[in-house]
């Protein structure tokens, strides 16, 4: 009986292509390739015998797996590796390849016959990779060209505008603030001097600089948490309310949001008038003056601060608290949770990410407030009593044409609210929020 390799790939021959894995056996073929691989002399008998046998064999590999191969006997030719000749050839043509499934096509192997010697997974992914060489090739981009570089090339325009507008701005100061520059040195009638850190050490030894730094500080910090409750309790009204009173209540934010510092400072200067504001007659207070008194004086910027900053945190929220589903509200109502239980337990873990943004965004604008000391207390009240760092640092350069002192100063605030907003999303970061 003759063996049939499974694992052999079918080649075109003279006669035509191979024929797949559902070619049946000729009984008349088989033995007309059998006398002319030098079988003459077997009788009929035997001839039939061993049709039926590779019939039998060809369809038990249609239905089912293929077997390992048993080991030849000795001295008998492997099945792998067929004599030449035209009666091989002929038995290749009826028997089936091994390793292509019943109905699939099979393909043609390399011309001389032969196998190519690598496992067809093996080939497949040769393939594979040497077709996404070509692409690679024909896109005419490096890797590092085209995934690298494409995002800042994108960005160049931007940061371009902000090393102008930020940048070179904050270098100048640092720079400034190493010299000796008043207005003598502004007018070119006395060289610039070099002093290191001799801004710093003056002012650092002035005792009204950490009056003002630590005013500052509660006054920021009381503003901030003012315009946070403020804000994200109007946005969770906004949610409650019909869409009329909604409507109105955007209308007036945002109102007070494109208000001027300067317009709004005047205004609440005038509603709160010793002699001519609406408060103080409703309150009846008479002639009280709110800005003679140190906390009077910051408890009215205070009011002016939030006013105009309150929008912004209440947009924002607002936009926030409607991106969560309603079922996740509806259920912690279902299970008897307060207004205030929502928005500790379910909304405020939900929009932390948002209430990150706002938070740094409200103690940056807060620290560095300027316009409404200004405006609100005539230059920082009475004897200096309602300063904050940005307008000592404002009668510094300015008032005292100490240019050098007052840049110092302004390193200062930045220097702090670098470390303040690091501080902050280090917190967040420990306590394994997602930023």
């Amino acid at each position: 009986m003759s063996r049939v390799n499974d694992h052999a790939e079918p080649a075109d021959t003279e006669g035509g292509r191979v024929a797949g894995a559902s070619a049946e056996f000729d009984p008349v073929e088989a033995g007309g390739a059998s006398a002319g691989a030098g079988a003459a002399g077997s009788d009929a008998v035997g001839t039939g015998a061993r049709a039926s046998e590779t019939r039998a064999g060809t369809g038990a590999a249609a239905g089912a797996a293929p077997a390992p191969a048993a080991r030849p006997p000795h001295g008998s030719r492997p099945a792998h590796a067929p004599a030449s000749g035209p009666g091989n050839v002929a038995a290749a043509e009826a028997a089936p390849a091994g390793g292509v499934r019943e109905g699939s096509v099979a393909a043609p192997a390399r011309q001389g016959g032969g196998s190519t010697g690598r496992p067809p997974g093996k080939e497949a992914r040769g393939r594979r990779s040497g077709r996404a060489r070509v692409r690679r090739g024909a896109s005419g981009a490096s890797p590092l060209v085209s995934g690298g570089w494409t995002p800042w090339l994108y960005l160049a325009p931007a940061l371009v505008v902000l090393g102008g507008l930020l940048v070179y701005p904050i270098y100048q100061l640092g720079l400034i603030s190493f010299f000796q520059y008043t207005q003598a040195q502004v007018s070119g009638g006395e060289p610039t001097t070099f002093e290191g850190f001799g801004n710093y050490a003056e002012l650092f030894g002035d005792p009204q600089f950490w009056q003002v730094l630590l005013a500052t500080v509660l006054f920021a910090t009381a503003c901030v948490v003012s315009t946070l409750a403020v804000g994200c309790a109007l946005a969770v009204l906004l949610t409650r309310v019909r869409a009329l009173p909604r409507l109105a209540l955007m209308l007036a934010a945002l109102g007070a949001w494109a208000t001027p510092a300067v317009t709004g400072s005047t205004v609440w200067l005038f509603l709160f008038d010793p002699d001519f504001g609406p408060v103080n007659r409703m309150l009846g207070l008479g002639d009280h003056s709110w800005t003679y008194g140190r906390l009077s004086a910051f408890f009215l910027v205070l009011l002016e601060v939030v006013w105009c900053s309150f929008p912004f945190v209440m947009v924002t929220v607002y936009a926030g608290i409607r991106a969560v589903p309603g079922e996740v509200l509806e259920a912690a109502s279902l299970d008897g949770a307060s207004q205030w239980r929502i928005w500790r337990s379910v909304l405020a873990p939900m929009l932390r990410p948002i209430l990150v943004v706002v938070t740094i965004q409200s103690i940056i604008w807060d620290f560095k407030v300027f316009t409404q000391i200004y405006v609100m207390t005539n230059g920082g009240g009475i004897a200096g009593q309602n300063l904050v760092l940005n307008v000592y640092a404002y009668q510094q350069a300015f008032a005292s044409s100490q240019y050098g002192l007052g840049s110092a100063i302004g390193v200062v605030m930045l220097l702090i609210l670098l470390a303040v907003t690091l501080v902050y999303l280090r917190l967040l970061r420990r306590q394994g929020e997602e930023l």
